[in-house]
């Protein structure tokens, strides 16, 4: 498994890591802000006009209603990225991440605008008789691109396995499993025959459960914040505070948080949001061009919504959650993921002293790595003997206790260690250490008003989160499928995405973060492309909409 992930992320920092790659994210999208002068800003209002159907038309073509797409889409995006994804912004990052998050949203409500519009204009009828679209589509049918377009429709495919669907149930079975004590099996088994339910009945099927369970789990995950929020208020205006000093200074060290640069908060906050809002990867065009409408802009404006619904609104409130806790900078016990430990040799490391923690840090960042274990470890009734470091989720680890398996018995004995990692996974590492993903969101809803059953809220929050959006996601491959091979093709699919589903509740959680990476990278270049090369294709389709509207609506105020 640590030779398979450090492969995937020698491949990851090519591209999604890559130092480039947040700068062409956000430069697409900043390039279009600029170019369409500001449409999220000025069209924000009227989306909402359009969302309650003011402006439908009974002969408009389409699978779902303006509202039904925004939740599926929605749905997609609001799962682990906004519990999981923004504890591992701040776990990494440290504060100044979150705002990175928010201006890659930001930003992103004109990308999302931009792309969910030319994949409406250039959406098809698929053989079955439903609607087909998404960004394969404007590639094939205006820029007579069909490689781009088979490039992003296989992407497509792979990343509804790295985003929607490994993720997702990686983390539901974690979370239950923490919470409620429920095998990863049992969990992995029972949610896919019920995914596998509710993907049969198509996009009709999904858009009838997702109109009712996004607006639910929004209600109940916001009660949870915000128990925590006014239950720490005193720690709220500081930790707006700390979001925006350690914006352009290194990001001190606090607790056992090792401290931040200012380029790796930057990547990692960009790195998030668009993990959490997905805008300029392409996935939203996809439920957005099942939408009922004559007017390709018109389902755009809808789109600019969802960025700001989903960053701007949940990962803030989660993001605050975090801060206010204090959870972020403490050490937790915890069972210990091999892929996210390291043992170092010697014993002279320490994070109670700005020496040590400088030297701490410069490891984390390879820029000065300290030498690793290797070696026979010893261990006696569960302690170690050698005179060794761990490190772990990017902490000093303390008060550790190695036992024979998960949950066994303390070893007393030899473990092979080889540069820096035990070769047998199934020996356990246990002890106190910062912790990350939805661990860490799970004990900062512990310090609000509902005390220890405000895990019970994470557990239950990720898991309808995180359900919505492999739902919505297996449409989005669903759709990729019926253009590369016809509909036909859609029902081994299905089959596949469900299996991979059952595995996933059972894999490694690092490596299932790596292989999201890569295939949100894979999905996103041909996508930055694809819209940037039909700019002008953009501007004169608003023009086009806005004389209509003139002459349709005389007497309404457009914001043109």
């Amino acid at each position: 498994m640590q030779q398979l992930n450090d492969f995937l992320s020698v491949i990851d920092s090519y591209i999604g890591s890559a130092g480039w790659f947040p700068f062409a994210l956000l430069g697409v999208g900043l390039f279009f802000t600029i170019y369409l002068k500001f449409p999220q800003i000025r069209y924000f209002g009227f989306a909402f006009k359009i969302l309650r159907g003011k402006f439908d038309k009974a002969g408009d073509q389409g699978d779902t209603s303006h509202f039904q797409a925004l939740t599926t889409a929605l749905s997609g995006t609001v799962g682990t990225g906004n519990i999981a994804g923004v504890a591992l912004a701040v776990h990494l990052g440290g504060p100044a991440a979150l705002f990175w998050m928010v201006v890659t949203a930001a930003i992103g409500m004109c990308t999302k605008f931009v792309e969910v519009t030319l994949s409406h204009k250039y959406r098809e009828v698929a053989q079955d008789g439903t609607m087909a679209g998404g960004p394969m589509y404007y590639m094939k049918n205006k820029l007579n691109m069909k490689w781009l377009a088979v490039v992003f429709a296989v992407a497509t495919v792979l990343s509804s396995f790295g985003t929607g669907n490994m993720p997702q149930i990686n983390s539901i079975s974690s979370a239950l499993k923490s919470t409620f004590a429920i095998e990863p099996w049992m969990t992995g088994a029972v949610l896919s025959v019920i995914l596998a339910f509710v993907i049969i009945g198509g996009i009709k099927r999904i858009a009838s459960v997702t109109e009712k369970l996004v607006p639910a789990m929004a209600i109940v995950y916001f009660i949870g914040c915000f128990s925590v929020i006014f239950a720490n208020l005193e720690n709220l205006i500081p930790s707006i505070t700390s979001i925006f000093s350690s914006l352009f200074t290194t990001t001190a060290a606090t607790g056992g948080f090792l401290g931040a640069t200012i380029m790796y908060a930057f990547n990692v906050g960009v790195g998030r949001g668009l993990f959490s809002n997905e805008a300029g990867q392409g996935s939203a065009p996809i439920a957005h061009a099942s939408a009922k409408g004559h007017e390709p802009v018109s389902e755009g404006m809808v789109a600019i919504l969802e960025p700001f619904i989903d960053t701007i609104i949940i990962c803030s409130i989660t993001g605050l959650t975090l801060l206010s806790s204090g959870v972020w900078q403490e050490k937790h016990l915890n069972d210990f993921a091999v892929t996210d430990m390291s043992i170092l040799a010697g014993h002279d490391y320490t994070d109670d002293n700005k020496p040590g923690r400088v030297a701490l840090k410069e490891h984390l960042s390879g820029e000065n790595p300290l030498p690793v274990f290797d070696g026979m470890l010893q261990v006696e009734n569960g302690k170690i003997t050698s005179v060794v470091t761990v490190i772990h989720a990017r902490s000093l680890a303390e008060d550790i206790t190695v036992n024979e398996s998960f949950g066994g018995s303390p070893l007393t004995g030899e473990v092979e260690i080889s540069n820096g990692k035990p070769v047998d996974g199934s020996i356990s590492f246990y002890g106190k250490s910062l912790i990350h993903s939805v661990p860490l969101t799970a004990i900062a809803f512990t310090k609000g008003w509902f005390g220890d059953y405000g895990q019970y809220i994470v557990s239950i929050g990720i898991l309808l989160f995180a359900f919505s959006t492999a739902i919505s996601w297996s449409y989005y491959g669903d759709r990729a499928m019926t253009f590369l091979w016809g509909s036909g093709s859609v029902k081994y699919y299905r089959i596949v995405y469900v299996a991979g589903f059952f595995i996933a509740a059972i894999a490694d959680t690092t490596i299932i973060w790596t292989v999201a990476a890569i295939a949100i990278a894979v999905m996103t270049l041909p996508n930055l492309l694809g819209i940037f090369l039909l700019r002008k294709d953009m501007k004169s389709t608003i023009a086009d909409y806005w004389k209509g509207m003139k002459e349709e609506f005389p007497d309404e105020k457009t914001p043109e």
